[in-house]
């Protein structure tokens, strides 16, 4: 895979290894940074597979970290890197003993037992509280809950850290402890006005304040390589980790290939993270009404912003068919979702039934019929009921966040996976009646390389990163068109007006 204008990475500038984990695939990209160049080439890409024990759904964490280091052992077959950085999603974290070992399987966050621990930490620090202190949209997995859930475990009896997933991978390559503000903002622990940890929230729900490492920023030194790290990937031991905007969601906005104000964005993959990059939070009472979120980006931009169920409802309906013995492309469903009759059926894409692993298309077929619609009657046009549901849902979050925090929009972003979706971006376009650029599908691996590449004095500050992403990788624009009342009409039936 190339990710750029080039076919091959280029022999001049520098190289920056990212290791980029998502929920079901994690891939070790080679990007190398010169005067007006950026190319980007995929190293190793290994799968994501939780696996499901007795006691609940987990990360298969040491696969993870194993196929981590075979990415850096191809890095360094393939020239080498003058640094290393790590992202992934959020919210999950791992717990460390008093002698740094990893107390058991960090849990999946569409584990359900979080659910529980949502009302003990709301009768301690009641919500409209806490989303004033940690400008937060509330999900049921959020770390402050699953700290929650684990009350009274032996396992967190014996903890002395809690590392989030690329603080913990960063901490078995260099042996250093520490908390990317990014990923540490989405825990409910993080003062989103002060921009660190909240010491009165720790205080009142009982978490340990050592439990939780010291902060670092994109751009900081993290260590360099292990000796065994460096003996097994062939990488020298001066290879410097540096810190990374650690979210995955986080690195994807830093590469937005915005030259100007005015812009919308929509990182797109297993979710749909839609919003605006401010410079304060927005910790309103209609903001936590709505359920935006306040987290922090490169250089303490605020990320405000609303998940929303993505394409993890296409992928796992792909799943669920294919296990049923009916495998079907991705290119085949969305030439058939494309000739579906429009605005047949219609979801909210995160109504709480679409959350866990299991039949997709069961459970959509069954909305339906709680809300009085027919059924989608084949899969393309369950496909056309998924994406046009999706553009609604991104529809609604991009104005309402224009509208809370007093922002006029001319032009939305969507990067990531989702942008290599032309039926959805097209549908994008059409219900937010703005223009939609998409690209660069990579976003992710690109704003990680890009702090890397800053961190060694390559680029100068976040608006040089996205002006080289912009002049260097493929977009592509699609302006609105279709009926504004049809949309307005589907709008309202599903309740996304």
């Amino acid at each position: 895979m190339t990710s750029s204008a080039r076919s091959s990475v280029s022999p001049a500038g520098s190289a920056f290894a990212a290791a980029d984990l998502g929920a079901t695939s994690g891939r070790v990209v080679l990007g190398r940074v010169g005067a007006g160049t950026l190319d980007l080439v995929e190293a190793h890409r290994f799968a994501n597979t939780p696996v499901r024990l007795p006691g609940g759904l987990h990360w298969d964490i040491l696969a993870l970290h194993q196929g981590v280091l075979d990415g850096l052992r191809e890095v360094a077959r393939l020239g080498g890197a003058d640094s290393v950085g790590i992202d992934s999603w959020a919210v999950d974290h791992g717990l460390l003993d008093a002698d740094g070992e990893l107390l058991g399987n960090p849990r999946h966050y569409r584990d359900q037992r979080f659910e529980g621990a949502v009302g003990a930490v709301l009768d301690v620090v009641p919500a409209a509280e806490l989303y004033r202190v940690t400008g937060l949209q509330h999900l049921p997995f959020n770390t402050v809950f699953q700290l929650a859930a684990a009350r009274g475990t032996a396992q967190l009896a014996a903890a002395r850290r809690m590392l989030l997933i690329p603080d913990l991978l960063v901490h078995w390559l260099t042996g250093s402890v520490g908390a990317e503000a990014t990923n540490a903002s989405t825990t409910g622990l993080f003062d989103a006005a002060a921009g660190t940890w909240s010491g009165e929230l720790l205080e009142r729900l009982g978490v340990a304040r050592d439990l939780l490492p010291p902060l670092r920023f994109p751009g900081d030194p993290a260590g360099t390589l292990l000796p065994d790290v460096a003996a097994y990937t062939g990488l020298p031991p001066a290879t410097p980790v540096v810190t990374v905007a650690s979210h995955d969601t986080a690195s994807a906005v830093a590469a937005v290939p915005a030259t100007g104000p005015g812009f919308g964005y929509i990182s797109c993959g297993t979710w749909s993270l839609a919003g605006l990059e401010l410079d304060a939070p927005v910790l309103t009472e209609q903001s936590r009404a709505a359920n935006f979120t306040n987290e922090r980006g490169v250089d303490g931009t605020i990320r405000y912003l609303r998940n929303t169920m993505g394409l993890w409802l296409l992928s796992e309906s792909q799943r669920t068919w294919a296990a049923a013995g009916r495998p079907v492309e991705l290119g085949t469903l969305l030439r058939e979702a494309a000739a579906a009759r429009p605005f047949a059926a219609l979801i909210d894409p995160d109504a709480p039934e679409f959350l866990p692993p299991g039949d997709i298309p069961a459970r959509i077929a069954d909305f339906c019929v709680r809300t009085g619609q027919r059924p989608p009657a084949d899969r393309g046009a369950l496909v056309r009921c998924v994406l046009e549901s999706l553009a609604l849902a991104h529809r609604a979050t991009l104005r309402r966040a224009a509208e809370l925090a007093g922002r006029d929009l001319d032009r939305v972003h969507l990067v990531g996976g989702g942008s290599r979706n032309e039926l959805l971006c097209r549908l994008t376009a059409d219900a937010t009646g703005l223009p939609v650029i998409a690209g660069p599908t990579e976003a992710t691996a690109l704003g990680n390389i890009l702090v890397q590449a800053r961190a060694h004095g390559l680029v100068r500050d976040l608006p040089a990163m996205r002006s080289l992403v912009a002049a260097t990788q493929p977009l592509r624009r699609y302006e609105p068109g279709g009926d504004r009342s049809a949309w307005r009409s589907a709008a309202a039936r599903v309740g996304l007006a």
